[in-house]
């Protein structure tokens, strides 16, 4: 785990399997746009990638996470299925999203919130690991507890 305070959320990265749980609720499906606010190190991309068939696009500030995903997607051969974008996700048209993935603070969600519902289609699914979109309303909660803590899944519907 690895912390950092340059930016308005610390680098933390979501376990494997809440990944896959945060996915299924979402049902992702083949060719469906999954974008990941705050990419970290591109494991939501990949497991949405090689697991759901989905397309997945990363949008992280970090140059060095960003050179780490671009490094993996070559590895892994998976151009034109993953990319990631180095930028801030407030600066980023996620328009053709089909899902959005977030594990931001509930501050930084708050302050999202309007571009979500700007830029977001009607049946577009967001689902946020630990923290809420204050103002919205989830249709699932779920909680998965793990060896050493428990974690909570936002499902929302646009």
């Amino acid at each position: 785990m690895v912390w950092t305070y340059h930016y308005d959320v610390p680098f933390v990265s979501t376990p494997e399997n809440v990944v896959r749980r945060m996915l299924q609720l979402c049902n992702v499906k083949p060719d469906e746009l999954v974008y990941d606010l705050g990419a970290g190190d591109g494991r939501i991309l990949f497991i949405a990638a090689k697991e759901f068939k989905a397309r997945a696009v990363g949008i992280e500030i970090r140059p060095q996470l960003v050179k780490q995903i671009e490094d993996r997607i070559i590895a892994e051969n998976l151009q034109g299925r993953v990319r990631v974008i180095h930028g801030n996700f407030f600066d980023v048209n996620i328009s053709d999203a089909d899902v959005v993935t977030l594990y931001l603070l509930t501050s930084v969600n708050e302050r999202l919130r309007p571009k979500l519902e700007r830029e977001l289609r009607p049946g577009t699914r967001v689902v946020s690991h630990d923290f809420e979109i204050p103002g919205w309303r989830p249709v699932k909660v779920e909680v998965i507890h793990d060896e050493w803590s428990s974690h909570k899944i936002y499902l929302y519907y646009r």
